[in-house]
């Protein structure tokens, strides 16, 4: 089935977004190197790595922020570098973007922001909307909020009103920038278990960005570990975690000794 624009959904463990040695550098330094790898539909997706190794110049990739310099990247059948305006415009209405600070509008109330999408990128009469609203609210463990301001929550608050309104639009893939980023140790758990538990219930693509090796373990079932812009390893979680592989020995155990610098 596909609707309006062309776009078809996707069966679970289908490659929903392809990147085949995608390469990114800004003046003399190179962010991404021939990065490829395929991002199967239904699962959880995690990017690891020490930071400035380009793992959120890959989500930028994604959603059309950035341009690579060279290689491919398709997301849901559309080769993204390629794509005009307007069909970009259509693509990122599949995409749900959560962001790494939440990103919300401090002068408008939970309702407001969590509608955003609905009421600028959609025909939703008012009712449905609120209908939707509330239910990604309760979806989030925060049901009843839609009159609060933004400033008047807690941090952890403001990032499941920031995951809500990534939802809202009930797209097939939604890409996470560091969500546990800012948070403490029980924040993090219980955001971690609401990212598991929201793939469990609705059966999305998510695609996590994240520097939290035990959060990783819980919630994803494919991990990717980016290191100076290269995908040292991407395979099943499993995998991954119990590779011999001394990088990331190193990574993993947190440990000065070893090839990785500045870990």
């Amino acid at each position: 089935m596909t609707d309006t624009n062309g776009f078809r959904a996707y069966e679970k463990d289908e490659p929903i977004v392809q990147v085949r040695n995608l390469s990114k550098s800004f003046g003399s330094l190179r962010v991404l190197k021939d990065m490829t790898c395929d991002i199967l539909a239904g699962h959880t997706t995690v990017f690891l790595g020490p930071s400035g190794t380009g793992k959120s110049v890959f989500i930028k990739h994604i959603v059309g922020l950035l341009k690579p310099d060279a290689g491919e990247l398709m997301v849901m059948g559309r080769n993204v570098p390629t794509l005009k305006e307007g069909e970009l415009y259509q693509l990122r209405k599949h995409l749900g973007l959560a962001f790494q600070l939440g990103a919300l509008f401090d002068s408008l109330n939970v309702f407001d922001n969590v509608s955003f999408p609905l009421v600028h990128h959609t025909n939703m009469r008012r009712k449905n909307v609120e209908a939707r609203v509330a239910e990604v609210l309760e979806l989030v463990g925060l049901p009843g909020t839609e009159h609060k301001l933004t400033t008047e929550l807690s941090t952890g608050e403001q990032k499941r009103v920031g995951l809500a309104r990534a939802l809202s639009m009930n797209p097939p893939i939604v890409l996470f920038d560091e969500p546990t980023t800012g948070l403490d140790p029980i924040l993090c758990t219980t955001i971690d278990e609401l990212i598991l538990k929201l793939k469990t219930e609705l059966g999305r693509t998510f695609i996590v960005i994240s520097h939290d090796i035990e959060g990783t373990w819980k919630m994803a079932d494919y991990v990717g570990v980016l290191y100076q812009g290269k995908l040292l390893k991407y395979g099943k979680n499993e995998d991954v975690r119990h590779g011999d592989d001394i990088f990331l020995k190193q990574f993993f155990g947190r440990t000065e000794n070893g090839p990785m610098i500045g870990v």
